[in-house]
């Protein structure tokens, strides 16, 4: 019974980019390249079009390489960790 919640059988097992508003099945070459196509285009738009939330029950660590990343990869200042709950 356990097993099914470990590894239902729903479970995706490829990765899914949206193509004329459908979700169709990639290579994972695909669906990195459209992820940081993303990327780009929020990134040349300006530093305000990209903002990220990290979770405060993440780690120190975690939450240091999500600054980090929206901060100098991204070029943004816009995060938050909701630690103040």
């Amino acid at each position: 019974m356990g097993k099914q919640w470990v590894k239902p059988r729903t479970r995706l097992t490829t990765p899914l980019v949206r193509k004329d508003g459908e979700l169709v099945e990639a290579s994972w070459d695909e669906a990195l390249e459209t992820v940081a196509a993303g990327f780009g285009a929020a990134q040349s738009s300006g530093e305000t079009a990209f903002g990220m939330f990290s979770c405060s029950k993440s780690t120190n660590e975690m939450n240091y390489a999500a600054q980090r990343f929206a901060r100098k990869v991204m070029g943004s200042n816009n995060i938050d960790s909701c630690n103040r709950t």
